[in-house]
């Protein structure tokens, strides 16, 4: 085959869907749009943003607002309710990598689970509301893994077993 330098008038013909002799047009799909998704900030009348975070089998309903960094668990300041240090650090996550340490005042309330899952399922909820308020920090905290729900749940007891899979203790006599 020949080698032949093509001008801008070949390449408008092969798009238009008139191919030049011996090609094949390329095919438009819809599938793929050229247009960018835009993302709207999402307030309530407070001027509030909101999100449902889960993880396990906890729920936490999370509201955010600017302020000077409080965050509230269900009517109790952070530092009693996640006694732990690693659990608050967890659900500071969000805020340190986006860069918006102390500019938010969070109020979580959270129900099911223990602990753990209460926090991942708070620093969900924090991350989907930062999302809400702030659409450019969607890149980031998506990046970071904050958006996506961890959906590992315990396995449920199944019948004629000890517990999820294991078995009764076996009895030669």
């Amino acid at each position: 085959m020949s080698e032949e330098t093509k001008t801008l008038e070949d390449l408008k013909d092969i798009v238009a869907g008139t191919p030049a002799e011996g090609e094949v047009a390329a095919v438009a799909t819809d599938a793929v749009s050229t247009e960018a998704i835009v993302r709207v900030q999402k307030l309530d009348a407070q001027g509030r943003a909101y999100a449902t975070g889960k993880r396990k089998n906890a729920i936490a309903r999370v509201w955010i607002k600017p302020g000077s960094g409080k965050i509230v668990v269900n009517g109790r300041e952070q530092e009693t309710y996640f006694a732990r240090p690693v659990l608050r650090m967890l659900i500071n996550q969000p805020f340190s990598e986006s860069a918006r340490e102390g500019q938010f005042d969070v109020v979580a309330t959270v129900t099911g689970g223990g602990l753990s899952g209460q926090a991942g399922a708070v620093r969900h909820g924090i991350s989907k509301a930062l999302t809400s308020y702030e659409p450019t920090l969607r890149a980031v905290l998506k990046k970071g893994g904050f958006l996506t729900r961890d959906s590992r749940v315990v396995e449920r007891k199944k019948f004629g077993r000890a517990k999820a899979r294991r078995s009764f203790q076996f009895s030669k006599r």
